[in-house]
C-alpha cells in the first residue's frame, strides 16, 4: 500500500509543476539535503568511463549535472510517470544521459551492474528490505553507493527504530501538501540493515538546517560493496 500511495503522491506533485510552469533551473552542485551546503558530487569521486544510475531520479536535474560538468554517462530512474515527464521536457535530448520510466525494484531486477548507484531522498520512500537487496545485486563487487535520507522532519520528529513507514507531509508550493508513506531510520539501524545485505558503510554525513532553530535533518550515507569471494 506504501508503494502505491507514494506513487500517487509523486504523480500529483509533478502533475501540479507540469500544470503551474514551474521553472527549476539547472543544478551547479548536488545537494544531498535541502541546503547549499555539506558535500556535493566531490564525494562521487572519478565517474570516469564508469556505469552510473540516480535512483529516483526526479526531474533529472542531478544527473544532468553529472553529465554536464562531470562527464559522467547516466541511466536515471524514475516512477513518476509525471517526473519522468518533467525530466524529458528538460533533459530528454541531452547525450550521454539516459531518462527511464519504471518502478525501481521491477528495474534493478533486470539491470546491468553498475559502478556507482547514487539516490537524493528516494531510499526513505521504498521498503528496505525490498529495496536493499536489489540494490546489491546489480552494484558490482566494490561497487560504490550513495544515497541520502530524512533523519527528523519539520517537527522534530524522528527518527525511528523499527522498518516500518510511517506518514510524511510532501510539501506542494501553491496547493495542498501531500501525505507520503517513509521509512525514516535511525543510522544505527540502517548500518545493520546495509550490513546485513552486504555492504560496508564508510561514513555518514550529518546534514543539518543552517537554522538552529529547524529541526529537519538528513543523513548521506557513503557504502560500498563488500567484494565477493570468487
Amino acid at each position: 500500500m506504501s508503494s502505491e500511495q507514494n506513487l500517487a503522491a509523486w504523480t500529483a506533485y509533478g502533475r501540479h509543476h507540469i500544470d503551474r510552469g514551474t521553472d527549476i533551473p539547472d543544478a551547479d552542485r548536488i545537494i544531498w539535503g535541502f541546503w547549499p551546503s555539506g558535500p556535493g558530487s566531490e564525494v562521487l569521486g572519478d565517474l570516469s568511463g564508469k556505469r552510473v544510475l540516480d535512483l529516483g531520479s526526479g526531474m533529472g536535474k542531478y544527473a544532468a549535472h553529472l553529465v554536464r560538468e562531470h562527464g559522467a554517462v547516466v541511466d536515471a530512474v524514475e516512477t513518476s510517470p509525471t517526473q519522468h515527464e518533467r525530466a524529458v521536457t528538460r533533459h530528454g535530448t541531452m547525450p550521454g544521459l539516459k531518462l527511464i520510466h519504471a518502478d525501481a525494484i521491477e528495474y534493478l531486477k533486470q539491470a546491468e551492474p553498475y559502478d556507482v548507484i547514487y539516490s537524493i531522498h528516494a531510499f526513505g520512500y521504498i521498503d528496505p528490505h525490498r529495496l536493499l537487496p536489489a540494490v546489491a545485486a546489480v552494484l558490482k563487487p566494490d561497487g560504490r553507493l550513495f544515497f541520502s535520507v530524512l533523519h527528523t522532519n519539520a517537527a522534530g520528529r524522528g527518527p525511528f527504530q523499527s522498518v516500518t513507514a510511517h506518514p510524511e507531509v510532501l510539501p506542494l508550493a501553491g496547493g495542498e501538501p501531500l501525505t507520503v508513506q517513509m521509512w525514516v531510520l535511525g543510522p544505527t539501524l540502517w548500518e545493520d540493515l546495509l550490513v546485513g545485505y552486504g555492504f560496508l558503510v564508510d561514513k555518514i554525513d550529518i546534514l543539518d538546517a543552517p537554522e538552529d532553530s529547524n529541526p529537519v535533518s538528513c543523513r548521506l550515507f557513503r557504502v560500498r560493496q563488500r567484494a565477493r569471494m570468487r
